[in-house]
């Protein structure tokens, strides 16, 4: 371990900080200055509990004055393992991710693990750039919420060793552990809410159907119609499709101008996320349009700024910090079990109701 070197930024070992020219702290300095030997440094660094306590805190203390930091990568070299995770997810800018990454640092940080996170945009290449870094680093395993239905490449990164859960996808074929939430589910109680509020004409605002949540988000309004016409045989509910080509709140306030003049027999509008919904908010009020006076909006995730704007926004609550902590404990039990078997876990949402859309009624708008 004579080899272990450590970094700049730490006190010295006569309590001043070092120079940009300082040699940088070995092991064998730690060794000296604790006046203990080099295998017993080691076993501070690597397996504490069989070194005495007076003795540990000494080699401690003298880690802390020289500055020394251990190498890891020269640990992974000898067998040791990293420790590390990588978490590739879709966009680190949306709020949605960066719940559900922190529920999966605070699973693994128990366990002594560091969480590396990666954004592709939805970018297969991307992807695949990410999971190549994250094999040549050897993280122990990985979370990723795929960038399109192609899982090919996620699947043959599994087979070469490295564990992985699918996280906010589910794996069809069995071949990989997933935790989910049913948008579908999601989708219809949404438009529910607004057809109970007594809307029949509703714009839906969807992003891009080659993203598997807009997809299901979708198929969870038509659930709903098709429900609501077989109990009632009734054709008097009308949902009219727009896309967006991201799911961001840009896109959303690019859109709002398309909505300044929206056909007045449309009374709510329904967003695939918080992010457009928000985008719509924007857009309206920078435009001077009162329109959100006189029609209902849902959004989809229920970030936490969706309690923030105003009005307040009504949302399909997806408990993202449980999509990360339960996949990151899934992981951790591949990590630890040989005979480990696939499983899926799925959420289900559930809607938060804000002033947004709640009394928003069609025959109170006319």
């Amino acid at each position: 371990m004579a080899g272990d070197s450590g970094a700049h930024g730490d006190l010295s070992s006569n309590g001043t900080h070092p120079t940009k020219d300082s040699k940088k702290a070995t092991i064998r300095d730690v060794a000296n200055k604790a006046k203990v030997s080099l295998g017993t440094v080691s076993n501070v660094l690597n397996d504490p509990e069989r070194v005495a306590p007076a003795t540990r805190n000494r080699v401690l203390k003298a880690i802390e004055t020289t500055g020394f930091v251990r190498n890891i990568a020269a640990r992974q070299l000898r067998g040791g393992g990293s420790k590390a995770v990588g978490i590739v997810i879709l966009d680190s800018s949306n709020p949605f991710f960066t719940e559900m990454i922190r529920g999966a640092e605070d699973a693994l940080r128990q366990e002594g693990y560091l969480l590396i996170a990666c954004s592709t945009d939805g970018s297969n290449d991307r992807e695949a750039m990410y999971l190549r870094h994250l094999e040549e680093h050897q993280v122990e395993g990985v979370l990723i919420t795929p960038s399109n239905d192609d899982l090919e490449q996620i699947i043959d990164f599994h087979d070469r060793g490295t564990p992985v859960v699918l996280v906010d996808r589910e794996s069809h074929s069995g071949e990989l552990c997933s935790v989910t939430v049913d948008d579908v589910r999601g989708g219809s109680i949404a438009v529910s809410h607004l057809i109970d509020e007594g809307h029949t004409k509703i714009l839906f605002i969807n992003g891009p159907t080659t993203i598997r949540q807009c997809r299901d988000r979708r198929a969870g309004v038509d659930v709903a119609l098709k429900s609501l016409k077989k109990v009632e045989e009734a054709d008097w509910i009308e949902v009219v499709d727009l896309e967006v080509p991201s799911l961001s709140i840009a896109s959303g306030e690019e859109i709002s101008i398309e909505l300044i003049d929206l056909d007045p027999t449309i009374t709510a509008i329904m967003c695939a996320n918080d992010l457009v919904a928000i985008g719509v908010m924007r857009g309206l009020a920078r435009s001077g349009a009162d329109l959100l006076s006189r029609v209902a909006l849902v959004g989809y995730d229920d970030i936490t700024f969706s309690s923030l704007v105003s009005p307040a926004l009504t949302s399909v609550h997806q408990p993202q910090y449980d999509l990360g902590y339960a996949a990151a404990r899934l992981l951790l039990e591949e990590l630890g079990d040989s005979n480990h078997r696939h499983h899926e876990i799925r959420f289900t949402p559930d809607l938060v109701v804000r002033e947004s859309s709640s009394g928003r009624s069609s025959q109170s708008q006319r």
